[in-house]
């Protein structure tokens, strides 16, 4: 790539030159008016980092743990569906990016590449496995076997999800899935072809009424415990929103509670993540832990959400930018960047290791001016 790209800014800007409308709009969009797609990323600078100085930091290190395992970098990637809409190699190229800089990679159900075929193209990635609970518990339970032979370290359970949200542009564009695509990990050719067939109303997108078929509506906190009694992996849950539920998630035994509002894309006028973050973490009380997606393009970014008390960060379309500049190539790229972004904002506000981010390093915007 002959431009030189410096910040996920320039990775979207170029990304935009090489995706088609339909794939950008896909990617990019959120639910009804985006007022919550605007606010995860404004919700970012309402926080202001208070650094701290004549400390050592000749030599700082990102490395932290994930569920035991350890990791390079306290960020990842978050499920995004559909990689290969972006390009050829799609969810492979991701997570060997991911390898390479060392940190964890989540798999998409809705994925455009098998649990298997993303296991063996990156094999020392640590991998974790988003799915969803199906009416057909016979087809949950496959996928989840297959995440555990394919040597999948956790499954991260999106509780989000009763229904899809109203995503406008999907509806006007009728997206679908290029005839040489699948959504691979359903195995059965009329699964497969659903989602790329219409049903004859254009008011719908024929990707919208193949996912939407997946759901149960009738799911309660009962089924994780069913969950939880089918497999020996962590269950993470994600799309935690508030300090209720995030309660009773660890009651219910979950390993991690992921907060999310799934990229803005379910319920246009829900709180940033950045916003509920803090109330999350007082709420579960070091029980486990708490990772955080939403809007983050920054290293500074990265860095508020875990002064706040986020264990991990993690990212899904700087992602799917950097895979549409390059491929393996462009999203190692952006990751490259979190890194050094992260690296630096940590050295000049006197951190060394991640476990030098306290809560006492960020302050609220409006909280300024009473200090």
């Amino acid at each position: 790539m002959s431009k030189q790209l410096v910040c996920v800014q320039d990775y979207e800007k170029e990304a935009r030159q090489h995706l088609n409308k339909n794939t950008l709009d896909y990617y990019q969009s959120g639910a009804l008016d985006e007022v919550t797609l605007r606010e995860n990323k404004e919700a970012m600078e309402r926080w202001y980092i208070r650094p701290r100085f004549l400390r050592d930091v000749s030599h700082c290190s990102l490395a932290t743990t994930l569920l035991g395992h350890k990791v390079a970098v306290p960020f990842g990637v978050a499920p995004t569906a559909m990689q290969r809409m972006a390009h050829n190699e799609g969810e492979v190229a991701t997570a060997r990016a991911a390898g390479k800089v060392g940190a964890p990679f989540t798999l998409s159900t809705v994925a455009t590449t098998t649990i298997e075929d993303v296991a063996a193209a990156a094999p020392d990635t640590l991998r974790l496995f988003q799915f969803y609970i199906y009416s057909d518990r016979e087809v949950t339970t496959s996928l989840i076997r297959r995440a555990e032979a394919a040597g999948f370290s956790a499954l991260v359970l999106t509780v989000d999800t009763p229904y899809f949200g109203i995503r406008r542009a999907d509806i006007r564009n009728a997206v679908a899935l290029p005839a040489h695509l699948r959504i691979a990990n359903f195995q059965s050719a009329e699964e497969s072809d659903t989602a790329n067939s219409s049903n004859g109303n254009s008011s719908n997108s024929r990707i919208r009424e193949y996912v939407a078929s997946l759901f149960n509506p009738a799911l309660t906190w009962e089924d994780v415990a069913w969950l939880k009694g089918i497999t020996k992996l962590p269950v993470v849950l994600k799309g935690i929103l508030t300090r209720e539920d995030a309660c009773m998630g660890v009651e219910a035994g979950a390993a991690a509670i992921w907060v999310s509002n799934h990229g803005a894309r379910q319920v246009d006028g829900v709180s940033p993540t950045m916003e509920v973050l803090p109330e999350v973490v007082e709420a579960v009380g070091g029980r486990c832990e708490v990772y955080v997606d939403g809007g983050f393009s920054q290293g500074a970014h990265i860095f508020k959400a875990l002064a706040l008390g986020a264990n991990m960060v993690f990212l899904g379309r700087p992602l799917l930018w950097g895979l549409a500049c390059g491929g393996e190539d462009g999203a190692q790229g952006v990751m490259d960047i979190l890194q050094k972004e992260l690296e630096s904002v940590m050295a000049l506000s006197g951190c060394a290791t991640v476990q030098d981010i306290t809560r006492a390093m960020v302050v609220r915007r409006e909280m300024c001016a009473h200090l």
